[in-house]
């Protein structure tokens, strides 16, 4: 009977995804063009590696394309449904923080917009608000399923576990788009993987939020991919990294968003064992640079390959993540 009744959900989800990347291939071009026409171009940070200073001036801000083809994709596709609209509302609200970063960065002239604790200060804010209005929705509850354990009520507490969600993978997706195609094709897989766990659990509209995210990211490939005709900007990641915390929160699989999102959890990882690292050791570092891309980056492998590897080691955390879902 599950899977009877989990076959519209399905089709709605390929309408979806398949829209979603057709909106962004058709609309990629003009959109191209009328950003680097604006002066939409990305700056390149002076201690990132040196390969990377070939790629100043590639037009930036491509989010704002993934975000219209997401959202027009999943409202066509699915109306104005509660899930749509609470993972839409998340997905524009760090999009909205994340744009405000480019904008500065591009009016400052460098790679850098708001300060560190500025950004962050703003996202747990953020991140908060939304946590609270999850936690109020009936539908949604302060539930979380821990595997192998079972149900976890966290009362209010569930405010503080979503804002560290939301701001975790905003910041994660962030860090992981410094390849070309990278993050874009990441988010792909990962969402790909949400669509089968909203399938699962017979929430079509989820599914539908969740494809359209994934096929946003695919026909983003199609001008980020190596070598890049344009860049997502922070607008494009953050608003992709609290997409995908919102459609787990959507479908009750937070924790196998850790899973699924393992690549994600990783990059951030590395940061932060380095920071750490760095501070306790008066100076020592466990890799060459973090994120964890640039490491492989300086030891010598070609950015495609590392793209095309770290691609795999998404698919191997989409199969984790959907055995902890389960």
């Amino acid at each position: 009977m599950n899977e009877i009744v989990a076959i519209p959900g399905l089709i709605q989800a390929v309408v979806a995804g398949a829209l979603a990347a057709g909106i962004v291939v058709l609309a990629g071009p003009r959109t191209i063009a009328a950003l680097a026409a604006l002066g939409q171009r990305q700056r390149i940070r002076e201690d990132a590696p040196a390969r990377h200073q070939a790629k100043t001036g590639t037009p930036t801000m491509g989010g704002l394309l993934l975000l219209f083809a997401i959202a027009a994709s999943a409202l066509i596709a699915a109306g104005f449904d509660r899930r749509v609209l609470f993972g839409l509302a998340v997905t524009g609200a760090f999009g909205a923080v994340g744009l405000l970063d480019d904008l500065l960065a591009i009016q400052h002239g460098r790679n850098l917009g708001f300060r560190a604790r500025e950004r962050l200060g703003m996202q747990i804010i953020l991140g908060l608000a939304l946590g609270y209005l999850a936690a109020r929705q009936p539908w949604l509850g302060t539930v979380i399923a821990i595997p192998g354990v079972g149900p976890l009520d966290l009362g209010w507490g569930y405010v503080i576990f979503a804002a560290l969600l939301y701001v975790g993978f905003a910041n994660a997706v962030n860090l992981a788009d410094g390849l070309d195609g990278l993050a874009a094709g990441l988010v792909a897989v990962a969402a790909f993987g949400c669509v089968v766990v909203a399938l699962t659990a017979l929430l079509p509209s989820a599914a539908v939020l969740a494809a359209a995210v994934a096929g946003a990211c695919a026909g983003f490939l199609r001008f980020n991919a190596y070598p890049a005709r344009v860049f997502m900007g922070d607008v494009g990641s953050n608003a992709l990294g609290g997409a995908l915390a919102a459609i787990a929160i959507i479908t009750k699989s937070e924790i196998a968003l850790l899973f699924i999102g393992g690549v994600f959890v990783a990059e951030a990882a590395s940061v932060l064992l380095q920071v750490a690292y760095f501070k306790i050791t008066g100076g020592r570092r466990i890799f060459r640079m973090s994120p964890l891309h640039h490491h492989f980056e300086l030891v010598g492998w070609p950015e495609p390959t590392i793209v095309r590897r770290f691609y795999l080691a998404g698919w191997i955390c989409l199969a984790l993540g959907l055995l902890v879902a389960g």
